[in-house]
Parts: structure tokens; C-alpha cells; sequence
């Protein structure tokens, strides 16, 4: 089969790497709507606003993984175009070290600061005991976590799309299943949830290592673990952290901006806090799909970049967001006109769901403008113009966000805090297109 980078049908090659990415993010979707399902099997709104309240953390540890998990696979992208595999290989190397001492370093902390983390995160005293269950069990975890993510964006990078698939599916699949074993018939509610979590990012990260070791076996150069390839050299690092580091930070801000926007919603209370919670997961297989898409392209978007390909790199952004708006598309309408049956899967009350359904609506009217945004974001990421993806995350998350957030809360209270998204989501729209246009213009000229 030809190589997914030397693919010249532009639809094909986007199907091709993006579709393993997106069906790695579905399933990482479904792990997460399993883990509020069971939950909710409690009946206890304040179980499933603790699981809410984690999230942003959860994801900050996860931002960590992509200093070198994103900027890794950028530099190995371009640097395959440029036709350099020693230098691709030994870069993966590092990431891969790097991300594993990142982890012991964020275990010791997390654990060290869990109580203020808990606060810091939204809890109060009706949920914080959840809260601290569930954020003890994802620290202990988290160097298995950080490698498990990291893992997918770098071998995505080195052309072993399947094996970053799979890696991704296994640890969703495991996840799940503990879901099941822990918290429907051990009764360990959001501790149970956060093992589960932890563990399938065991196992993932277990079968990665495998992988590399069998590509390092048979003379693959892009996947060395050993450690005299480890030591980087100034430009490597540099090189690896002016993506990573702005990578990481987009994920740092969407969580700082997901704990400021779960603070502002538990003013209204824990059964608030859940119902958002449920609304957000569902929204969040839109989201999940259309970054899946746009970080599955990027690492050949990357490549194109460096083998000077500009038309054929241009056509692939233009399809790509087509695809992403189309999707979007799809998924509001289907939310619009279902939102309190899919509700209801989650909770019983009748109050809720009808809160939920209206959470949901609302919510949804962005997922269309996420194929510019996303696809605009890992375009700037893969050409390695680090500051401009930041910039479009700093105003989506923190500019125009949380100003978003508190002027709508003045005015209309809950419903405009839920609002926030869909406000900013379409200014931020119309602000990616014209740098992307701009940096086209100039490319060019």
C-alpha cells in the first residue's frame, strides 16, 4: 500500500489518517459518557458533578503529555518531508523519555496537593469527598496517562497510524469494562471510575511500548527506545518545546476555562453542575470527532510543509474543514431534535432532563464551526507557527471566553453562562479564517 504521505487522492489521504484519529477519539468519547453513565447509576447528582469537576484536571495532566507528545510529532512530520529519519527517530526517542518523567513528576505533586486541587476544581462540601476520590486514583496514574496520550500523536507522526489507533481503543475498551466491574458491582462510585481510567491508560501505554520495541527489533529508525538515543542535542529540545509547550498551554487554558465556567454554574447547584455535566459529554462527540480529524491531518499537513507541497497542503486543509462543517452539521440537528431523549439516558429526574435536553440545544449550535476552528488550529501547529494556534486558543479559552462566561452570567444567569460557548465559538470563526487567509496570502507572496 502506497505510504499515507505519498498519497495523492486528497480524499483519500484525509480518510486515511483521520479516520483512525477520529475513531480513537470516539472511543475515548464513549469512555467517557460510560463513566457518567455508571455513576449516575448512583442516583447521587453530586458523584456525577464530582466526575464534571475532574475533567479539567484530567485534562491538564493530559496537556503535559502534549509538550511532548504534539510538539514530538511536529517535528518528526516536517522532518520525514525534509527526508531526515535519524533525526525523526532520535526525536521520538526523547519525547517518549521526557513524557515518562513528566508523569512521576505530576504523580508526586497531585498527590501532595490534592485537597486544594479538589477546591480549586468547583467542589464543595457536597461533593468534594467524591472529588478527592476520584482526582487520588487519576494522579497515581498519571505518568501511564501522559505516555498513553503522548503515544498516539507521535506514532501518528511516524506513519504507524493503526498501531496509534488501536493503542487508543484497547485502553477505552479495558476502561470500560472496569467501569462495569467497579462501580455496577463493587460499588466504588467515582474512585472506581477514576481506577478504570487510570488503568486502561496502564494497558494502552503497555501495548505502545510493545510496538516500539517490535518497530526497534525489525530496523524501524523512527521508533529507538534506546537510551543512548535519549540524549538531545539544544536545537532538538528547542525545536520540540516552541510546539509543545503552546500546545500544551491550549489544553491548560481550556481546562482553566472549563474549572472557571464549572464555578460559575455551582452557584446554581449540584443538580446544575450535573446536568451540564451530561450536556457537555454528549457535545463533546462533535468536538471529539472534529479534533480527531484535524490532529489526524496535521502530522501531513506537516509534511507537505516540509517537502514544499503547497497546493497539495492547501487542498487538505480546504477539504478537511468541509468535512468538519458537514459533520458539525449533522450533530446539532440531531441534538436539536433529541436532546431530552438522550438526556434521559442518564438520569431520571424530570426537571433534569428537561434542563439537560435545553443545556444540550444550546451547546450544539457550535459544532459546525468547529471543523474551521480545529482544522485552523493544527494547520498553524504543523507548520510549527506555534504562536499563532496559541493565540487562537487564548482567545477561544481565556479573551473572549471568560469574558464571555461573566458578562452573559450578569444578564441572563444560567442559561447565559451556557450560552458562553456558542457566543464565542462563532466570533472565534470568523477571526480563523481571516488569519488563515492572511498567513495563505503571505506564504505566497
Amino acid at each position: 500500500m502506497t505510504s499515507v504521505y505519498e498519497e495523492k487522492n486528497i480524499s483519500k489521504a484525509i480518510t486515511r489518517v483521520g479516520l483512525p484519529a477520529m475513531l480513537g477519539q470516539l472511543t475515548t468519547l464513549i469512555y467517557n459518557i460510560a463513566d457518567t453513565f455508571f455513576v449516575s447509576l448512583t442516583k447521587e447528582p453530586a458523584t456525577i458533578a464530582a466526575v464534571t469537576l475532574c475533567a479539567p484536571i484530567l485534562l491538564i495532566i493530559m496537556s503535559v503529555a502534549c509538550i511532548f507528545g504534539m510538539g514530538g510529532s511536529s517535528v518528526i512530520a516536517r522532518l520525514l518531508g525534509e527526508e531526515k529519519k535519524k533525526e525523526a527517530g532520535a526525536t521520538m526517542n526523547f519525547s517518549v523519555y521526557a513524557m515518562a518523567l513528566s508523569g512521576v513528576i505530576t504523580l508526586a505533586l497531585g498527590l501532595a496537593f490534592l485537597q486544594p486541587l479538589a477546591k480549586i476544581s468547583g467542589a464543595d462540601a457536597n461533593n468534594i469527598a467524591y472529588t478527592c476520590d476520584y482526582l487520588k486514583w487519576i494522579f497515581i496514574g498519571a505518568p501511564f496517562i501522559m505516555l498513553a496520550n503522548g503515544f498516539v500523536h507521535l506514532f501518528r507522526s511516524a506513519g504507524l497510524i493503526k498501531e496509534g489507533t488501536i493503542g487508543l481503543i484497547l485502553g477505552n475498551v479495558i476502561n470500560m469494562v472496569l467501569d462495569y466491574i467497579f462501580i455496577a458491582i463493587l460499588g466504588w462510585g467515582t474512585a472506581g471510575a477514576a481506577l478504570a481510567t487510570s488503568l486502561g491508560f496502564v494497558c494502552s501505554t503497555i501495548y505502545y511500548i510493545a510496538c516500539m520495541i517490535r518497530e526497534e527489533y525489525k530496523g524501524n529508525q523512527l521508533v529507538p527506545l534506546t537510551p543512548k538515543c535519549f540524549l538531545p542535542n539544544a536545537v532538538m529540545i528547542r525545536n520540540v518545546l516552541s510546539i509543545g509547550i503552546p500546545g500544551a498551554l491550549i489544553t491548560v487554558l481550556m481546562s482553566v476555562s472549563n474549572i472557571i465556567l464549572n464555578n460559575y454554574i455551582s452557584i446554581y447547584g449540584s443538580d446544575a453542575v450535573a446536568s451540564y455535566g451530561i450536556a457537555y459529554k454528549l457535545d463533546m462527540i462533535p468536538i471529539l470527532l472534529s479534533v480527531g480529524l484535524s490532529q489526524g491531518v496535521a502530522p501531513l499537513v506537516g509534511y507537505c510543509y516540509g517537502g514544499n507541497e503547497k497546493k497539495r497542503m492547501s487542498d487538505i486543509v480546504k477539504y478537511t474543514v468541509l468535512y468538519g462543517i458537514f459533520m458539525g452539521g449533522v450533530f446539532t440537528a440531531v441534538f436539536v431534535l433529541f436532546g431530552k431523549p438522550l438526556a434521559a439516558i442518564f438520569l431520571q429526574d424530570s426537571v433534569l432532563i428537561e434542563q439537560t435536553g435545553y443545556f444540550l440545544k444550546v451547546l450544539c449550535l457550535s459544532a459546525p464551526m468547529l471543523g474551521v476552528i480545529n482544522m485552523t488550529t493544527s494547520y498553524f501547529q504543523a507548520l510549527g507557527k506555534a504562536i499563532k494556534s496559541l493565540t487562537i486558543t487564548t482567545l477561544r479559552n481565556a479573551a473572549l471566553f471568560i469574558p464571555g462566561v461573566m458578562i452573559l452570567n450578569h444578564f441572563w444567569k444560567l442559561n447565559g453562562v451556557i450560552a458562553a460557548q456558542p457566543v464565542v465559538e462563532t466570533i472565534l470563526t470568523i477571526i480563523c479564517i481571516f488569519m488563515y487567509i492572511k498567513d495563505i496570502n503571505s506564504s505566497n507572496n
